[in-house]
């Protein structure tokens, strides 16, 4: 199961994502690959708007996402995107992802 949480503070959001959906066989899960998507658009998006400067920390991994960046306008709505995205993966496939607070 994928397993994820978005912090917020002040000044700096954190994604931490981790482990693998189980949907699929590898390079086959549809799931995964949903969730990977999501989570490099994001990142992409962030350096795309000029932002990358705002990336604090960013590790993509198999099985494993974190980015922690600070905070502005811009950035607050791309991750609420992420988190909309996410959020539909999760209720459509609760089996394979779950938030966790």
């Amino acid at each position: 199961m994928t397993k994820y949480k978005i912090l917020k503070s002040n000044d700096t959001i954190t994604v931490d994502v981790s482990g693998h959906s189980g949907y699929g066989d590898v390079g086959y899960d549809i799931v995964c690959a949903s969730i990977s998507t999501a989570l490099i658009m994001t990142a992409n998006e962030i350096d795309n708007l000029g932002y990358g400067y705002n990336i604090l920390n960013l590790v993509n991994e198999s099985g494993k996402f974190h980015l922690e960046v600070k905070r502005n306008k811009e950035i607050d709505l791309t991750i609420k995107t992420l988190e909309e995205v996410l959020q539909v993966l999760t209720e459509d496939f609760p089996n394979n992802i779950k938030k966790i607070y």
